[in-house]
């Protein structure tokens, strides 16, 4: 039974979401929250397997109840699906930045959220690699700090391990990134692994958000990886 945790600000997004999610096998429904603060407290009573993060709340949003959530002492840590009404969206890119497993329009139909579910709790990552990479870029071409004061442990990586977080970042699975590099789905994994240990990552959407923040992707360069 995955355990669900709906915040949505309007009541109707929030009930039609919540008696939705109660119908299907498999999914429990355990808490509903209106605003940022209520969503971090009811993660904390209800301790779910999956939010539903409404990305735009007054007061605080859904990137600042993400980040309070997922950087909370406990032994379990849920995954975070933002519902947004804009692809391209800074508070998106924020919430993936600190952490959040993916994200959905909210006009997206009954189906595909439920599958969203199964996938993000299942631990993989939500979003189209094409939308991923035009939300990313688009704010990562903004003027900011230096590359180095981005990613200061970049250079603690191996050059397998590099070239795997590049790999990732293009959003490659780890079976395509196996059969590129010649080697075993599990070698990838540990190379991942490591390489997320290293830059104290969390989630494969921080390692794109790194990535390109970090100059080790250049947004329409190709990598140099064959296969």
């Amino acid at each position: 039974m995955i355990k669900v945790l709906v915040v949505d600000d309007q009541i109707l997004v929030r009930a039609g979401l919540a008696a939705l999610l109660r119908a299907v096998p498999g999914l429990d429904v355990v808490g509903e929250a209106a605003t940022g603060e209520e969503a971090v407290d009811q993660a904390a009573a209800t301790r779910p397997d999956v939010i539903l993060m409404d990305i735009r709340m007054p007061g605080m949003n859904g990137v600042a109840a993400t980040e309070r959530i997922l950087s909370a002492e406990s032994d379990h840590r849920p995954r975070v699906l933002i519902l947004t009404t804009f692809d391209v969206d800074k508070y998106v890119y924020d919430a993936l930045r600190i952490g959040a497993s993916g994200f959905l329009l909210k006009d997206t139909p009954p189906e595909r959220l439920i599958s969203a579910i199964h996938t993000v709790a299942s631990g993989d990552m939500l979003f189209a690699p094409s939308v991923t990479r035009r939300l990313i870029e688009a704010y990562t071409s903004q003027p900011g700090p230096p590359a180095a004061l981005l990613s200061p442990a970049l250079h603690l990586l191996t050059a397998r391990e590099a070239e795997v977080l590049e790999l990732v970042a293009r959003a490659l699975s780890n079976a395509e990134i196996a059969t590129r590099l010649r080697v075993s789905e599990a070698t990838v994994k540990t190379h991942l692994n490591r390489a997320m240990t290293k830059l104290d990552l969390t989630s494969r959407a921080q390692v794109v958000a790194l990535a390109y923040e970090s100059g080790l992707i250049t947004p329409g360069r190709e990598t140099s990886s064959r296969p």
